[in-house]
């Protein structure tokens, strides 16, 4: 990592089905081997699932799941003479979405439905509700932050 100046940010294009950046950066995480179409397919197929099951708009759907699973803080590990500790921090908005994606994409690959439409579509239904793995992810890392808050004042 560079010290001189911070990584430029890489214009990322929004989806060309519905002009949304978010799925654009949910595809390209969710998509293995460069295959980004596969990706794609998975993840619209996960939409009309979920258009299908909660007759709802399913964009709708994926930005209320990725709320649900964004986390507000989180530990951090903090060397302070010769002890380390784990020092709740608040998360940046970037780095909530980033976790948030990552969550949902390893808890639906983790899931036991046929396809990887059904996993992704039933995470999203499961967050939108408050169950499932990746909140699940989101209230274990809640509960860690607050049961170190004695060491908040090792903040940076």
């Amino acid at each position: 990592m560079s010290r001189r100046h911070a990584a430029e940010k890489r214009e990322i294009n929004p989806d060309p089905k519905f002009g949304d950046w978010t799925i654009t950066k949910f595809v390209n995480v969710m998509m293995l081997d460069g295959k980004k179409s596969v990706a794609e397919r998975i993840f619209y197929g996960a939409l009309d699932i979920i258009q299908d099951k909660m007759k709802r708009d399913g964009v709708e759907v994926f930005h209320e799941a990725l709320d649900a699973v964004k986390p507000a803080v989180e530990v951090r590990s903090r060397r302070v003479g010769g002890a380390t500790y784990q020092v709740p921090t608040e998360v940046r908005s970037e780095r909530q979405l980033a976790l948030a994606i990552r969550w949902l994409i390893s808890a639906s690959r983790a899931r036991s439905e046929k396809t990887q439409k059904e996993r992704l579509a039933a995470e999203f239904m499961d967050a939108v509700n408050q169950r499932g793995s990746a909140v699940k992810k989101r209230e274990d890392t809640h509960r860690m932050a607050e049961a170190n808050k004695a060491f908040s004042h090792f903040r940076w």
